[in-house]
């Protein structure tokens, strides 16, 4: 029995570029089904930015070729500018107007008449909870705000394919989760999401696929369940009763369980490297030796501990950007 492939909106293979002397993609290769949220995740510097950036025709590759929507991004540029969207780390709506207005103002050079281009703004301040505020200069807005708004300047056409770039970057968790559920609602409408984010918990929550970038190159590809999977092991975690006993509690774990992480609560702790079978012996154990926990839980691994599997070094690691500002800079026309 023969399965069929999903359509692929992206289809990247090799892709490289440099600036200067310095490698900051180096050969990635990409296949993103339609109608699915992709993340490519990785710490700051590790080449998302600008792999985004090819992919949207912003810059050229080096080496390498990717087609988006069918599209060849290098000889059908133009095409594949008409047909996606790009919401970058910086918000792209202009400060000195009101809410409406960015988009009224989207609208008409979209094609929309004026009647039209004012409806369609309504219609999305209100679906990004943006309406009560329709009427302030958007330098006035909260971060949460302006990135609402943001992504829905983006979308004043639905486009096909969506890229997201670091898209929650500095916002409080009810932001965070509001820009979270907005993207769900694209994905249902049959939109497809490029999501660049170093935020494991935001790719764990939203991708159906994941790419992990290191220092330019994809060093895995799975889905969410299957990185934690490949780390093989999961967490233990401990409360004790008494925080007198949490040196004790730690010397045993780490001898049966593995190498053990203090939290600031002094009653907690954990060890990584625990499965069902190793777990149940250290709670024994615990109880044994007159440390017993008032509560304990065994969780799998966390996308935090798949990517210091992989790279050696924690996702949240900042290191220079290889992206210069001007490069950084550039919008798409």
């Amino acid at each position: 029995m023969t399965t069929t492939r999903p359509p692929l909106a992206i289809d990247a293979s090799g892709l490289g570029k440099s600036f200067g002397g310095t490698r900051a993609v180096a050969g990635v290769d990409l296949a993103v089904p339609a109608g699915t949220v992709y993340g490519v995740l990785g710490p700051n510097g590790a080449g998302k930015t600008t792999t985004i950036r090819m992919l949207a025709t912003l810059i050229p590759p080096d080496t390498g070729s990717a087609q988006v929507l069918g599209h060849d991004i290098v000889a059908e540029a133009d095409t594949v500018r008409g047909l996606v969207s790009l919401t970058g780390q910086l918000a792209s709506v202009d400060e000195e107007l009101t809410g409406r207005e960015n988009l009224v103002l989207l609208g008409r050079l979209l094609g929309y008449s004026r009647a039209a281009a004012r409806d369609r703004a309504d219609e999305l301040l209100d679906a990004f909870d943006v309406a009560e505020a329709a009427g302030r200069l958007v330098k006035h807005y909260s971060g949460g705000m302006r990135r609402r708004l943001d992504i829905a300047a983006s979308i004043v056409v639905t486009p096909p394919l969506v890229f997201l770039d670091e898209p929650t970057t500095g916002l409080d968790p009810r932001s965070r989760n509001q820009v979270w559920e907005i993207a769900r609602a694209l994905v249902a409408e049959g939109t497809t999401i490029l999501l660049c984010t170093q935020y494991l918990e935001e790719a764990d929550q939203l991708a159906d696929g994941i790419a992990v970038i290191d220092r330019g190159r994809v060093i895995a590809e799975g889905t969410p369940a299957d990185l934690k999977a490949s780390v093989g092991t999961g967490s233990l975690h401990v409360r004790l009763a008494d925080p007198a006993h949490r040196a004790a509690a730690a010397e045993l774990l780490d001898r049966v369980v593995g190498p053990v992480v203090l939290a600031g609560d002094p009653t907690a702790l954990s060890a990584t490297g625990a499965d069902p079978e190793r777990a149940a012996l250290a709670v024994a154990e615990l109880a044994r030796a007159g440390t017993p926990p008032a509560h304990f839980a065994l969780q799998q691994p966390t996308l935090d501990e798949v990517f210091l599997a992989l790279t050696g070094h924690a996702a949240e690691e900042a290191t220079s950007d290889t992206t210069p500002s001007d490069v950084r800079q550039e919008q798409l026309s």
